[in-house]
C-alpha cells in the first residue's frame, strides 16, 4: 500500500505513519494518562508526607456513614469498569446496540458514584469541615488534603462521564467508530485504578 493510499487512522495528525504500531488516539491518550498517573502520584506522596510528619493528624471517618459509603462508592465504580469492557468489546464486533446499553450503563455509575461523593462531601461540610476547618480540633490540613485529592478525583470522574456521553452520541449516529470507545475506556479505567489508591489511602488509614 502507498503513502497516499494509507486511511486516516494509518496516519498521525501531520499525516506520518502511526508510530511503534499504535493509532495516535490511543498514544495520545496512554501519555496522557502517564502525566496523570505521575500527578496522582505526586499528590498522594505530598499527602503521606504531610500526614505522618503530623503529630495531630485526626482520623474522623466512622464505619457507618463514610467507610460504608466508600465501600458503595468503590463497588460502583469497579462495576462501571466491567460494564466499560463489556462496551468495548461490543462496539469492537459491530454490535452497536448492545456497545450503546453498556456505555449507558456505565454513564448511570459513573453519575451515582458522583452522586454518592457529593452527598459525603455536603455532610462534612454541614458538620464544620472546610480547606482550612478541622471541627475535631487537628490539623487543618486534613480538610484541604481531603476535598483536594477526593475533588480532583471526583473532576476526572464528572469529565470521564462527559466525554463518555459525548462518545456514545456520536458513536451511536455512525460518526465515531469503535477505536474511540476503546480509548475512552483506557481513561476510564485509568480513572477506576487511581480510586484504588485513594480509597484505603484517604479514608480506610483515617478510620478510627
Amino acid at each position: 500500500m502507498s503513502h497516499a493510499e494509507l486511511t486516516l487512522d494509518e496516519v498521525g495528525v501531520a499525516g506520518e505513519e502511526r508510530p511503534y504500531g499504535f493509532k495516535s488516539k490511543k498514544l495520545v491518550m496512554w501519555l496522557f494518562i502517564i502525566a496523570d498517573g505521575a500527578t496522582f502520584g505526586a499528590i498522594l506522596f505530598a499527602y503521606g508526607y504531610i500526614r505522618v510528619g503530623s503529630a495531630d493528624w485526626s482520623r474522623p471517618f466512622a464505619f457507618i456513614p463514610t467507610i460504608r459509603n466508600g465501600i458503595v462508592m468503590t463497588f460502583v465504580l469497579l462495576t462501571s469498569s466491567l460494564t466499560m469492557l463489556a462496551a468495548v468489546r461490543a462496539a469492537a464486533t459491530g454490535r452497536v446496540g448492545m456497545a450503546v446499553r453498556w456505555l449507558g450503563a456505565t454513564i448511570l455509575l459513573g453519575a451515582a458514584f458522583a452522586a454518592l461523593h457529593l452527598r459525603e462531601w455536603f455532610a462534612m461540610i454541614a458538620g464544620g469541615w472546610s480547606l482550612s476547618r478541622n471541627p475535631m480540633g487537628g490539623s487543618p490540613l486534613f480538610g484541604a488534603a481531603f476535598f483536594g485529592i477526593t475533588g480532583l478525583h471526583l473532576l476526572h470522574v464528572i469529565t470521564g462521564v462527559v466525554a463518555i456521553s459525548v462518545v456514545t452520541i456520536l458513536f451511536r449516529r455512525g460518526r465515531l467508530d469503535a477505536s474511540y470507545i476503546e480509548t475512552t475506556g483506557l481513561y476510564w479505567h485509568f480513572v477506576d485504578l487511581v480510586w484504588m489508591f485513594v480509597f484505603p489511602l484517604v479514608y480506610l488509614m483515617n478510620a478510627r
